[in-house]
């Protein structure tokens, strides 16, 4: 199985690229993970416009055959144990990605979240794009621990 992490967003910020790198190093043990960014619409825009622009984006990024798990506040919360379930559920799929979408400031539109076949909440608090994605990588890097059986996760 391969792992998709696609966001909205620049770079990340160079304060938290060493930890990022850190969780997908660990995270190669495991299976194959990869970045994709994409930028922010330019402009002066209106929200739902640029909502509209940046799930278009987005949504060529994807097969059909993907797994998507959009990052959402208003998602389904989970246990880091419950999104290793869901990995591990996944991941007898050989021929599906699963690719993880972090939306852009403004969210996604409709379309795309419909599109999602699970809508996830890391919170219900709202955290800066670039933290989302230290999170998601480390929540990964947990979920496989898990699965393997690794002491790295305490209940």
């Amino acid at each position: 199985m391969k792992i998709l992490l696609l966001a909205i967003g620049r770079k990340h910020n160079a304060d938290l690229v060493t930890a990022i790198e850190a969780y997908g190093r660990r995270l190669t043990h495991y299976t194959t993970v990869g970045w994709h960014l994409i930028e922010p619409v330019k402009g002066k825009l209106d929200q739902p416009m640029t909502r509209r622009l940046e799930s278009d984006a987005l949504e060529r990024e994807l097969q059909s055959d993907d797994y998507v798990i959009l990052l959402d506040e208003r998602g389904k919360q989970l246990t880091s144990r419950q999104l290793a379930d869901c990995i591990e559920t996944h991941q007898q799929q050989a021929t599906r990605r699963l690719v993880f979408i972090i939306g852009g400031a403004f969210g996604v539109d409709e379309r795309l979240r419909q599109r999602a076949n699970l809508v996830w909440s890391l919170s219900a608090l709202t955290f800066p794009h670039q933290f989302v994605r230290l999170i998601l990588t480390e929540q990964l890097y947990r979920a496989f621990a898990i699965m393997k059986g690794e002491p790295y996760h305490h209940e």
